[in-house]
């Protein structure tokens, strides 16, 4: 199974018996859309809802933290998946969400994980099915697999600072990167990590929200100056759009590089981590 998934091949293999459909819908910062209400008022036939937004560590000071791997294997168990198992992930969110759980089930470990290309605005476009209601699952044991070591934390981000072994590139606006725009979170300085580079998340999507094809992806990292060569470590406001930048890297076939989780919302809010703006 390719990483990256067709409506038509999705239409063709919805009756697969080890295909798990998967709505990974979320929307962090726009709280008049409630996720769950829409899945119920509409998904692809035969999804289940990850509830993206609550699969966090909620004790971390951090927003939208990586849960702990028992909480992970105990949310995806619950809703019928395997570590095995075909795993397709779709969203209908501004920020593209499907790229984060992409990145935490490789994180621990799932072996068969894709992305539907234009995620569910693109299924009701062309007029497929949609069901309503969610559907009961015989719950399974979700089996953690070799996680994934291309996570940073705060820490490890503050040693590069003087290292510069791993380019960081930043996938939020350019308002933001640059600090003209305020963080829309409570008590977190704007700006940027000092030596990071920008590249907004929507650079690698078509306005269809469909990806760009390879050569266009390699282009708009290279425009924005990332050397494709060396270490990368993405980031943004609190690792949600960071993670596109890596499903974009891995369709380039680099699966080297990294995330920092606490992104932002962790970095700017640390009195003691410097900023930059410009």
């Amino acid at each position: 199974m390719d990483s990256l998934l067709s409506t038509g091949w999705l239409a063709e293999h919805l009756g697969d018996p080890d295909l798990r459909l998967v709505d990974a819908s979320a929307h962090p910062l726009d709280p008049a859309r409630d996720a769950a209400a829409e899945f119920a008022g509409g998904h692809i036939p035969g999804a289940r809802f990850l509830d993206l937004a609550t699969l966090i560590d909620a004790d971390h000071p951090a927003p939208g933290m990586a849960p702990d791997a028992a909480a992970f294997a105990a949310r995806l168990g619950g809703l019928g998946i395997a570590r095995r198992d075909r795993i397709v992930l779709y969203d209908d969110a501004s920020h593209h969400t499907a790229c984060r759980a992409w990145w935490l089930l490789r994180r621990f470990g799932a072996e068969h994980v894709a992305i539907l290309d234009g995620g569910l605005a693109k299924w009701r476009a062309e007029g497929r099915l949609i069901e309503q209601g969610r559907s009961g699952v015989t719950p399974v044991a979700f089996a953690l697999g070799q996680p994934l070591t291309g996570v940073r934390d705060l820490e490890q981000m503050r040693a590069n600072l003087d290292s510069r072994a791993e380019q960081v590139v930043d996938a939020r606006s350019p308002a933001r990167f640059s600090g003209v725009e305020a963080d829309p979170r409570t008590g977190v300085a704007p700006g940027h990590i000092p030596g990071s580079t920008n590249l907004r998340y929507d650079a690698l999507l078509n306005p269809d929200r469909t990806w760009k094809s390879p050569a266009e992806l390699r282009a708009a990292f290279e425009t924005a100056g990332v050397d494709l060569a060396r270490p990368i470590v993405t980031t943004c406001g609190s690792g949600v759009t960071a993670a596109i930048l890596l499903f974009g890297l891995h369709l380039l076939g680099l699966d080297d590089a990294a995330l920092y989780d606490g992104s932002w919302s962790e970095w700017g809010a640390d009195a003691t981590t410097p900023k930059a703006t410009a």
